[in-house]
């Protein structure tokens, strides 16, 4: 029979209102769950702009504690009314600690734990250094109703080491909530066509799926030095257990996507392909260092 699950990757613009832009998420959920969906997908930091092309003091105050957290606990009715499993990307406040984070929200609405944001960001129109410390809690993976998932958030999807650390864990799918666009100091760089291809490299290497949400939209935010402005370049997309992409949004409009994937099959395939049979981990202790040659742990 094999074991069947449909993803879902969501894609839209963002106001800077929290209230507009959770009513926008669940109007999409929804729409996924409609087309079949048991696992949703929305963008990082969906809540309101991406703040972090300016180092603001008054945007360190949108964060917020994990407990009680209120567009979690709208997701965790939402997720339990639709029977759907729904990643939701927060600011954290954590006492002195901010973190960019994710609650995964089981079907039956229980919140089954955080990931924090690993690695952090720091150039221009993407400041996150500023406001984020880095994730404390490691590569992790959640067993959900559906399948074992992992999830990493943006400037994580550009590092192989994440996305087999979440594979070696069992992670069955690969989630990677996205904010990303042109960049302010060059507007001749266009990175999306790179960010999609190191992606479906992830997929491929660890042959599992992969599913990435990215926002759209032209959004300025005031700084210190005047106004910086990013172009969200959306192409949201899910690629199957050998990179191939199966789904896919433009740049411009609003998306929900949907794949549906036979995890029985993938894990077949994956062990018969025997790229995690034939690892050699005593040999690769030099990725314990920054040099090549001095271990950090």
């Amino acid at each position: 029979m094999g074991r069947n699950v449909v993803v879902s990757a969501l894609q839209f613009a963002c106001t800077d209102d929290v209230d507009t832009n959770v009513d926008t998420a669940e109007r999409l959920v929804r729409d996924a769950h409609k087309q079949g969906a048991n696992i949703v997908l929305i963008q990082e930091l969906f809540e309101g702009y991406y703040f972090c092309q300016a180092q603001r003091e008054d945007y360190i105050q949108r964060a917020k504690p994990y407990k009680d957290h209120p567009t979690i606990l709208r997701m965790q009715e939402l997720a339990k009314e639709l029977g759907v499993v729904i990643p939701v990307s927060f600011f954290e406040e954590a006492n002195n600690a901010h973190y960019n984070s994710i609650a995964i929200i089981d079907a039956d609405g229980s919140d089954i734990g955080i990931y924090r944001k690993s690695h952090i960001p720091d150039g221009p129109g993407y400041q996150e250094k500023f406001y984020f410390n880095p994730g404390d809690t490691g590569f992790k993976v959640f067993q959900t109703k559906f399948a074992k998932i992992g999830v990493a958030i943006c400037w994580d999807q550009w590092f192989p080491e994440a996305a087999r650390a979440m594979a070696l864990q069992g992670a069955e799918i690969l989630f990677y909530p996205t904010a990303i666009g042109s960049e302010p100091q060059d507007q001749g760089l266009d990175s999306r066509d790179h960010w999609k291809r190191v992606m479906q490299g992830h997929a491929g290497a660890n042959l599992v799926p992969l599913v990435a949400s990215n926002r759209i939209g032209k959004e300025v935010i005031e700084t210190e030095h005047g106004n910086s402005e990013i172009t969200f370049y959306g192409n949201s997309f899910i690629a199957g257990p050998t990179g191939e992409i199966v789904a896919a949004a433009d740049d411009k409009h609003e998306a929900v996507l949907v794949a549906q994937f036979d995890l029985d099959k993938i894990k077949s395939q994956r062990h018969c392909w025997g790229v995690f049979r034939d690892r050699r981990p005593e040999l690769y202790k030099v990725l314990l260092t920054f040099d090549g040659t001095n271990p950090i742990v």
